[in-house]
């Protein structure tokens, strides 16, 4: 099997980690040998229910028995996707209350960036240095590290690009800017969380000349920090809610969010200003509302808190200089890159799953499933403090 994987299936790196996966359920992986794999990382923050969540499986093969697609999206009246959006609706602050459904998180990044310029008539997108929103070519244009993008040019023309949590660099915000896009929380840059009031000062320079502000939560939605989504915490409302990853519970998915005017842009002047086959699919969107209804009916939301709390109670280590994030979207920051690449290394033949960040080199990313237990939490930390222990270089 690996053979054929490394032959017949295109790589991202070099030097894949390369588990033969036989299932997961709960916050386990399990590979060929039938050994169990505590999974701290929930496949990058989607498996928010943990792996094969017993409420989102029955949603899945309820809808498959009904139909699994029929037409591509907007066009027929589909029951999953109707009441997902709804739903949602019902958690959004108003006017967030028309959701598009797409396939992932690039994909809502790219409609979001097209609804912005549709709606103002402006070309500009402003986004922060050390950014990621994704990995298609308007998303890359995003980026704020050119050594991931440079080798793609040319990229999306007219993007500028600001500091994170710099407040004199929001003047370069105008009446040219059509929207400025930003992570809530900063992911591959390392967990960076914005500084006290400094999303809502964004907010108040994009009102200040008619720009809209688009919050990208694709990693931060859905309780991962402690509130559904994590503008929740800032007192900042966008304009635009782009979200994916933990929406499906482990199904590929995307959404972005406005208000029912600015939507309907999408609609007319061109007609199908934007069109997804599988967009709203009624088995994904099954499972996003199988994944909704659970996040919000128990305490899971309220406990990630608790369980950051615990996190960092058990990780003081000399090793771990810092520990950056929100709620269960945690980096541990080390004092170089080679203890981060050891720890993660070796904590996978402790039969621990930790992994990177893609910005910064001495981060180790922790961002288990919301349901994970205290138990385990605590199993995992006293493997990575004793990993550390063992560290000798």
């Amino acid at each position: 099997m690996k053979e054929d994987f490394l032959n017949y299936q295109a790589q991202t790196t070099p030097h894949p980690l390369a588990m033969e996966i036989s299932h997961a359920k709960g916050s386990y992986i399990y590979d060929s040998n039938n050994k169990a794999h505590l999974d701290f990382v929930a496949g990058v923050s989607v498996c928010s229910l943990g792996h094969c969540h017993p409420k989102v499986v029955t949603a899945v093969r309820k809808q498959t028995e009904h139909y699994m697609h029929v037409m591509v999206y907007g066009e027929y009246i589909q029951m999953p996707s109707v009441e997902y959006t709804k739903l949602l609706a019902s958690f959004l602050p108003s006017p967030l209350q028309s959701t598009y459904m797409v396939n992932s998180g690039t994909e809502a990044i790219e409609g979001a960036l097209k609804l912005a310029r549709r709606f103002t008539g402006r070309t500009q997108i402003i986004a922060a240095q050390k950014a990621y929103h994704g990995n298609t070519m308007g998303s890359l244009s995003l980026m704020g590290f050119e050594e991931r993008k440079s080798a793609f040019r040319p990229l999306l023309p007219d993007i500028s690009f600001i500091r994170f949590n710099s407040t004199s660099d929001l003047q370069k915000i105008t009446q040219k800017t059509a929207a400025v896009v930003l992570e809530t929380i900063q992911g591959a840059a390392g967990f960076i969380v914005p500084k006290k009031e400094y999303l809502q000062n964004v907010r108040k320079r994009c009102d200040e000349v008619g720009t809209l502000l688009v919050l990208d939560e694709i990693q931060t939605g859905f309780g991962r920090t402690g509130k559904l989504f994590a503008f929740e915490h800032y007192n900042c409302l966008p304009d635009i809610l782009v979200m994916g990853k933990g929406m499906a519970s482990g199904l590929p998915v995307g959404a972005f969010s406005a208000s029912k005017k600015m939507m309907a842009c999408l609609q007319d002047n061109p007609k199908l200003g934007h069109i997804t086959t599988f967009g709203g699919n009624p088995v994904i969107a099954a499972a996003s509302l199988a994944t909704l209804k659970e996040l919000t009916k128990k305490t899971l939301i309220i406990e990630t808190l608790e369980k950051e709390a615990l996190f960092r109670k058990l990780l003081v280590h000399k090793h771990i200089k810092e520990i950056r994030g929100k709620g269960l979207l945690l980096a541990l920051i080390m004092k170089n890159k080679a203890v981060a690449d050891y720890m993660i290394l070796a904590c996978k033949e402790q039969a621990l799953i930790l992994f990177w960040l893609l910005f910064e080199p001495k981060a180790v990313r922790i961002s288990p499933p919301l349901t994970i237990s205290k138990e385990e939490i605590e199993r995992g930390c006293a493997i990575i403090n004793s990993v550390l222990d063992d560290y000798t270089q």
